[in-house]
């Protein structure tokens, strides 16, 4: 019996020898998508390579077996398979084919993140926080006081959390101006402004997003979702004109605002209308959330574009996943009317029934940003005060996915286009 055991025990040990690359396959064969993305981040933080083999079962994830890595992965319960130096070969040959649409792409370095949001907010307020914190990658929260004082060049990704920079406190006067979280916000936020030598809120974040401008330009990676996405957007094209009314700044809006947009200034939008009224939960014509969408939680869904990955490496990975057609969710800016969107952005997922996008990016300077509509992605209409989302039930969220496929981008050593 002894014997038998050293037998079995030898044979395992010859096995792991010769077994020298772990496979995380991302297709449906994958018990936790979410975490295989954080567990990647924690090899590149420690200063190991990776590889990422996009189209291969849901773009999987590689790398030189080393004992820390499967032991850390057993503990995560993330899915793994470990392959020989002669079957992981024959893998990258059949993928660098060209009538193959895949591609393998190195990743390189952790790259440093940073969460705009108030020192207020708690990890679950938002999507990317939250699946940060489940994934366990590491991020750093900054507001106003560090972007101001030109902190953003310290890092690579950049998240906007669910912002308003139109100075407007999220149009939520309406249902919540005598609500306390609603007053210490507005006192916060005014405070920061005057702290900082600006009259009015709406011109603090003008600043706040023109920083944001240049670091997309130096080579920065932007990610922003739902109301953070318009109003980014609202807020470059009204740069020196007055959108606020009384209750929000204290004297009137311009009354010819509309007119005076600046549409060459945005990143994503065009010739859209501004929705003036204080008592509207919305900022302007650019969402599609509140036309008549036909849609609901049992039929809102929306499709990702297949990219080819030897070509358009860059929308590839963004749109890496286990499944095409994603749910849809919505939030305050919920889906992009596709008339509205400038030609050279890319749309990687859209409901083309109703002609409206979900998930759109684009490139400024040398550096990069995506605008993904909704609040979170399964939560489908999130209601403020509302329980969070326990991620431990939604370990293979597509929607979820798509958030950390953004965070590794930045992490690829992008290919030459070939010629």
């Amino acid at each position: 019996m002894k014997a038998k055991i050293s037998a079995i025990l030898l044979l395992f040990l010859c096995l792991h020898n010769f077994a020298s690359q772990i496979i995380i396959p991302m297709d449906k064969t994958q018990s936790n998508h979410l975490k295989a993305y954080g567990i990647t981040y924690w090899w590149l933080e420690k200063g190991g390579n990776a590889e990422w083999l996009l189209n291969y079962k849901g773009g999987s994830f590689s790398f030189l077996y080393h004992k820390d890595i499967e032991s850390e992965l057993v503990i995560r319960d993330i899915s793994y398979k470990i392959l020989s130096d002669a079957d992981y070969a024959g893998i990258k040959e059949e993928l660098a084919s060209p009538n193959v649409n895949a591609d393998v792409l190195e990743l390189k370095k952790a790259p440093k993140i940073a969460v705009y949001s108030p020192k207020t907010k708690q990890p679950w307020d938002d999507a990317v926080t939250m699946v940060l914190t489940y994934a366990e990658i590491p991020y750093d929260v900054i507001f106003d006081d560090e972007v101001l004082t030109q902190t953003l060049p310290k890092y690579d990704w950049l998240h906007l959390h669910h912002e308003d920079f139109t100075g407007q406190y999220g149009k939520f006067y309406r249902s919540f101006s005598r609500a306390p979280w609603y007053i210490e916000q507005k006192k916060m936020f005014e405070a920061s402004a005057a702290k900082h030598g600006f009259k009015k809120v709406s011109e603090l974040k003008l600043a706040i997003v023109k920083e944001i401008q240049a670091f997309c330009a130096s080579g920065g990676f932007l990610f922003a979702m739902c109301s953070a996405t318009d109003t980014y957007d609202i807020a470059l094209s009204a740069e020196g004109i007055d959108i606020c009314e009384h209750m929000f700044d204290g004297d009137g809006a311009d009354p010819h605002a509309q007119h005076k947009l600046d549409y060459s200034k945005t990143f994503a939008f065009k010739d859209f209308s501004l929705i003036q009224n204080p008592m509207e939960y919305e900022y302007s014509s650019i969402d599609n959330q509140y036309a008549d969408r036909g849609l609901n939680e049992s039929n809102d869904y929306f499709t990702l574009f297949d990219f080819s990955a030897k070509w358009d490496p860059v929308p590839t990975i963004l749109t890496q996943n286990h499944t095409r057609v994603v749910k849809g969710f919505m939030g305050q800016t919920t889906a992009y009317k596709k008339k509205m969107i400038k030609k050279d952005v890319i749309i990687l997922g859209q409901n083309a029934e109703i002609d409206e996008a979900r998930y759109i990016h684009g490139t400024f300077g040398k550096g990069f940003w995506t605008f993904y509509g909704g609040h979170d992605p399964e939560d489908y209409q999130h209601y403020v005060g509302e329980q969070p989302t326990d991620l431990n039930l939604h370990p293979n969220s597509p929607g979820y996915r798509l958030i950390l496929n953004n965070i590794l981008f930045p992490s690829a050593k992008k290919k030459k286009k070939k010629t």
